[in-house]
């Protein structure tokens, strides 16, 4: 389980296909600290280390993983935002996010507002029902509130210069593709509820 609070972002160095999927190095600042089969969130998606390098990892993806989620996507250079799996004695800081990617969506503005920037996605529509106004989502695993749904299937959030700065979002643009992982509360919910009729 994650937090959203990324603690870092990394760059994708090599990607290699394999039968059923594809191997991706990634640079990784804290890699000296890591152990075989540990769980990194790269860009909110749960992967396990299976190699561990001088400055990073290598992890293993199945064509699955490539097909819903952005990871499809990256290329050599692609910056990636880099989360470890949440210790037990730490403080949980964002929201509970699982890394595991509900869909994609795509980036419709990008809008400078003084130091901050006013971010729109549009969301498929079957997940619109786990979006509410000040309700959690994870975009490309930053934990982020939603601060308004100004019109059906379009999230709109701000986004601060520390989180601006220190995450990928600065490389976003219209059109760029994220994931998405939705509240796990709300689909619990949804599912309770749906079990009593």
């Amino acid at each position: 389980m994650f937090t959203g609070l990324v603690e870092c972002t990394g760059k994708v160095l090599a990607v290699v296909p394999v039968e059923q999927g594809a191997r991706y190095t990634v640079q990784i600042p804290f890699a000296a600290e890591l152990s075989l089969g540990d769980s990194v969130a790269v860009n909110g998606c749960c992967l396990t280390v299976d190699k561990i390098l001088e400055s990073g990892a290598e992890f293993d993806l199945l064509t699955q993983t490539m097909r819903v989620t952005s990871l499809g996507t990256l290329v050599p250079g692609s910056l990636c935002n880099l989360e470890r799996a949440m210790g037990g004695n730490g403080r949980f800081g964002g929201h509970f996010v699982m890394g595991h990617v509900d869909c994609t969506a795509e980036v419709v503005s990008i809008t400078p507002v003084g130091q901050d920037h006013m971010v729109r996605i549009r969301i498929p529509a079957e997940y619109e029902r786990y979006t509410i106004d000040k309700g959690s989502i994870a975009i490309d695993g930053v934990s982020l509130t939603i601060a308004s749904v100004p019109e059906p299937g379009v999230l709109e959030f701000w986004i601060t210069p520390h989180t601006w700065q220190r995450t990928s979002m600065h490389t976003y643009a219209p059109g760029t593709v994220v994931n998405i992982e939705v509240d796990m509360i709300a689909k619990y919910v949804e599912k309770m509820f749906a079990q009593r009729g």
